[in-house]
């Protein structure tokens, strides 16, 4: 059994069993991937893919089993390369990071800027998904950290750490009626068409939270992923929009009005995680630092030290987050 051919087995059930891909993905030919496959099955004694013809069909139970101790492996050793890298060169490496459009758009530009800066012979590589693939990412080693608001409770593996307090503002044309209210509500608001947020993207759950809890039906009308794209659709008179403060630019928005939400819907928190087992190196606590500078060194290893989720969040209960 060699790493290479765990390697293999990994990449092709990453790339959807299209062997191709993977041979392009590892600048290697597809019939060198195959019979390295073909020679770890017969070296077992079990098929890890069933086929149709020359073709993989799906990964055997046995062969999901293989795989997932395969990623195990494959992580362990990469952890092992990264403390070679730190005792050799602790300012040369890659850091991989999964994050939501709005922490990419919004909340990271100026962490990064600063980061690059400082280590420009780190390799900074980013993915954008939904919070449940980010979340996925770094729970299955592809990315080192995943940023976003949701969805990463969901997996156990994940050490957790909150880094800032964020809330909503109701975007909507200078001329429209509630910018002449006072102070808004749930009613007032729930009177006009929504735009906002897709479910389980940028806090939206507490959205939908806040209006059922008192007993309104939004009229929620379109949703996207991105506050760029619901400024637009409320720009086009749509609806109202609904998004996260931090996405308001008095420079780029000057036609639009943020009114105050802040007082109809409990704010969102921010985390940053990283699956468990991770080799956390020297950069790669700076990096965590300068993104919510509460999280020191010492208060990221005392997580990692806690077995639970309810041990880890002890950690962290006493701490003022910042709002953005």
């Amino acid at each position: 059994m060699k790493l290479q051919q765990l390697r293999y087995i990994w990449e092709v059930a990453h790339h959807d069993l299209n062997v191709s891909a993977t041979a392009q993905s590892l600048y290697t030919s597809q019939p060198g991937i195959s019979k390295q496959i073909r020679l770890l099955e017969d070296e077992l004694g079990v098929e890890v893919f069933a086929r149709s013809g020359k073709h993989l069909t799906r990964i055997t139970p046995a062969g999901e089993k293989i795989i997932e101790t395969a990623g195990e492996i494959l992580r362990k050793v990469d952890s092992i390369k990264q403390v070679a890298q730190e005792f050799s060169n602790e300012k040369k490496g890659t850091l991989s990071i999964a994050t939501t459009h709005t922490q990419a758009r919004y909340a990271l530009p100026g962490v990064i800027q600063e980061f690059i800066s400082k280590y420009p012979d780190v390799s900074l590589n980013m993915h954008q998904g939904t919070p449940t693939q980010i979340s996925e990412m770094a729970a299955d080693g592809t990315v080192d950290f995943a940023i976003a608001t949701e969805a990463l409770e969901m997996f156990s593996d994940l050490i957790m750490m909150p880094c800032y307090k964020w809330n909503r503002c109701i975007l909507v044309p200078r001329n429209h009626p509630l910018a002449q209210l006072p102070r808004l509500t749930l009613q007032d608001v729930g009177q006009y068409p929504i735009v906002t947020y897709v479910f389980g993207f940028t806090g939206r759950s507490k959205l939908d939270e806040a209006f059922m809890k008192e007993g309104i039906a939004p009229k929620v009308v379109f949703t996207a992923a991105d506050a760029d794209v619901i400024k637009t659709y409320v720009r086009l008179g749509l609806g109202i929009g609904i998004v996260a403060k931090m996405a308001y630019s008095e420079e780029l928005d000057h036609d639009l009005i943020p009114l105050d939400a802040t007082h109809l819907f409990e704010p969102s928190v921010t985390q940053i995680g990283f699956r468990r087992g991770t080799f956390l190196r020297g950069f790669m606590y700076d990096f965590i630092k300068q993104f919510a500078p509460h999280l020191t060194k010492e208060l990221v290893d005392e997580a990692v030290l806690r077995h639970n989720r309810a041990d880890m969040e002890e950690v962290f209960q006493h701490l003022d987050l910042p709002t953005l």
